[in-house]
């Protein structure tokens, strides 16, 4: 008798993906990871095959201990998976498992991708490099980092790059704002189950976001997850941007993982130093590439230069100050009031509303285009 031939009745609705089903069985199977499924996948030809081998075919297999093999078949896995798969479709969850429609061929970069993925959003590009860039960073960030975070990740958001990372407070959330607040688009790798917001506070946030996990439903966050997680971000992406982070934080994690699967890792300098620069600062002496600016990202990464800036809905007064700005360099207010002919209210209150769409910034009393 077989292994599936012991199997409980799983009731199963019509339109349910019998080898989905089967793959997070062996998923749920105590003592299998990822590269023993992967590995009973593809010596039996399918996960249902596994389950419906004999213990005289699965001894066969190589790297099976005792332990894999009791837990095989074992007795309320294969329920379990079931009221999975119904407690994530009733949430809108979509269930994808690997080798099957709808899993991301990026995660084929790393060395153990997982059995199975849950996303509740938007559908994952299908693209063995997507048009994806993970931006990354402490939680601590530093007003500085989180300006330039901003920045950057609204650019690339603008154009038309999905900006992943991870939804911890500091860089992620500013970087998943960012991307919103720019018309685009933003996806989000959790340490915990899709329907578990951590923090808690970004529950708003995570409304607008595709969040992605390897972790069934009502999972926990935990220490642990948060390094695995970062794989994820590094191998779906193209590129990986480390703007603050130490040496030892999840950030440089995400950046070798980004290297480990072939993708570009880019980091921003900070000042001589400080603690959070050393991560970036370690990448940069390592070959990464230095990123000041959206530019240095998308002709790293071949994708052309960042789009000019829509002009759109500009008061007079805004219109005025913008053409008032040098292409290049940067003006004090007083040059700004002599070269549109507003008095330094007008051009104060214009010059702030073109900072919030994106167009001016402001550094260290001067203004200049961005």
């Amino acid at each position: 008798m077989s292994l599936m031939d012991a199997a409980p009745d799983l009731n199963l609705p019509e339109d349910t993906d019998a080898e989905l089903l089967a793959l997070l069985t062996l998923r749920f199977t105590p003592a299998l990871g990822p590269r023993r499924i992967e590995n009973l996948r593809r010596h039996f030809g399918s996960a249902q095959a596994v389950l419906g081998a004999s213990l005289t075919q699965l001894r066969a297999v190589p790297g099976l201990d005792t332990k894999s093999l009791s837990a095989i078949g074992a007795a309320g896995v294969g329920v379990r998976a079931q009221q999975e798969l119904s407690r994530a479709r009733e949430a809108g969850v979509q269930v994808l498992g690997r080798g099957l429609e709808g899993y991301p061929a990026a995660l084929e970069a790393l060395q153990d991708p997982p059995a199975a993925l849950w996303v509740r959003g938007a559908d994952l590009p299908q693209e063995v490099v997507p048009r994806a860039v993970g931006i990354v960073g402490t939680r601590a960030a530093s007003d500085h980092a989180l300006k330039f975070t901003r920045q950057l990740s609204g650019d690339l958001a603008r154009a038309g790059v999905n900006v992943v990372s991870g939804l911890a407070r500091g860089i992620d959330s500013a970087a998943h704002q960012a991307a919103l607040d720019a018309g685009g688009v933003s996806t989000a790798l959790l340490g915990c189950g899709v329907d578990v917001i951590y923090p808690a506070e970004n529950a708003r946030l995570a409304a607008r976001l595709t969040l992605v996990s390897e972790y069934p439903m009502g999972t926990r966050p935990a220490t642990h997850h948060f390094p695995q997680r970062n794989r994820l971000i590094a191998a779906l992406s193209a590129g990986s941007v480390v703007i603050e982070g130490d040496l030892k934080s999840g950030a440089m994690i995400t950046a070798t993982h980004a290297l480990e699967c072939g993708r570009s890792a880019f980091a921003v300098p900070g000042r001589a130093g400080d603690p959070l620069a050393a991560g970036p600062h370690r990448l940069l002496r390592e070959g990464a590439v230095l990123t000041e600016n959206v530019s240095d990202v998308l002709h790293e990464l071949g994708w052309g230069e960042a789009p000019a800036p829509v002009h759109l809905d500009m008061s007079p007064e805004q219109a005025l100050v913008y053409a008032a700005l040098p292409e290049t360099g940067a003006v004090l207010l007083d040059d700004v009031v002599s070269r549109s002919g507003l008095n330094i209210s007008e051009a104060q209150l214009a010059l702030t509303m073109l900072g919030l769409c994106g167009l001016v910034d402001e550094r260290g009393g001067r203004y200049l285009r961005r």
